[in-house]
């Protein structure tokens, strides 16, 4: 499995039912490793925010703007 989105690219993240999460712009701060479950997982950081944030590549799209998806 590869990660679709590299360090620095800029990502829309649509929050999460359990995490909740501010739904916006972002910006991948690091590609986290592929554990055992499979699952593609980012560190993200928004300007808005002093925190990062984890979230599932399902949760991004690309160029920051949600009418990519």
């Amino acid at each position: 499995m590869t990660h679709k989105f590299a360090a620095g690219a800029d990502v829309y993240y649509d929050g999460g039912t359990i995490s909740g999460g501010a739904r916006g712009q972002y910006k991948v701060v690091r590609q986290l490793p592929v554990e055992r479950d499979n699952r593609l997982l980012y560190r993200i950081k928004s300007t808005a925010e002093s925190f990062e944030r984890t979230a599932e590549e399902f949760q991004l799209a690309s160029g920051g703007a949600r009418d990519s998806w």
